[in-house]
């Protein structure tokens, strides 16, 4: 491919982000350049390193296998002296909370939720939702259907990561919190300590004595 032919996908790739204004998937840009998406992933990473190299006042966010078009955050006061102020969303610590158990361990229910942080979460995870945070991505097949909630595009775009495995590794000490609340869960659903149910199955599966003696 020529330099110019590349220029002028890095131009199409840059007419659709800006147009559309929301992110677009890999695959629409592929149809656009009428290339594979290999080529268009390709064009739209030479863009991106454009405006980084350039220091535009607009960035291209990869968002997962999505592309997006979008102002850089430290031009954002400027943004305001033009433009009315959008009302911030206050993110509280209970929320921020929530959110970052949905964010590790996502898709999750409410109850799920509730009970690892000890407290009803239904009002902090209808908040999420109506920040754009988060939303419903599907139903658990359980008595009740209850709802399994994820992280959005928005969120990736809010914390600066392209995806989920982006997101920091969790400390030995939330390793080993995290493996309790295992425990607690499946002392919950079974009514044991894991090992226990095992042992007592082996136990019924063992001869008593009286057998062995009779064997013997």
């Amino acid at each position: 491919m020529t330099a110019e032919q590349e220029k002028w996908q890095e131009a199409v790739t840059e007419a659709v982000l800006f147009t559309m204004g929301r992110s677009v998937d890999t695959a629409q840009l592929a149809a656009a350049l009428e290339c594979t998406a290999k080529e268009a992933e390709a064009a739209a990473l030479r863009l991106q390193k454009r405006y980084e190299e350039e220091q535009r006042g607009m960035q291209i966010l990869k968002l997962e296998s999505r592309w997006q078009m979008a102002t850089k955050k430290e031009y954002y006061e400027a943004l305001i002296r033009v433009a009315k102020a959008p009302k911030k969303q206050t993110l509280s610590p209970v929320i921020l909370e929530t959110l970052s158990i949905i964010a590790y361990k996502q898709p999750v229910t409410k109850t799920e939720i509730s009970r690892i942080r000890g407290v009803s979460s239904d009002h902090a995870v209808n908040r999420l939702v109506e920040f754009g945070l988060v939303y419903e991505a599907g139903r658990l097949d359980a008595p009740g259907r209850p709802a399994l909630f994820a992280t959005t595009e928005e969120f990736l775009r809010r914390f600066g990561v392209e995806s989920g495995k982006d997101l920091p590794q969790a400390t030995p000490d939330q390793e080993a919190e995290i493996a309790e609340e295992v425990r607690k869960e499946v002392n919950y659903r079974f009514g044991t300590e894991p090992g226990e149910k095992l042992q007592e199955e082996k136990k019924e599966n063992t001869p008593d004595e009286d057998q062995n003696q009779v064997l013997q």
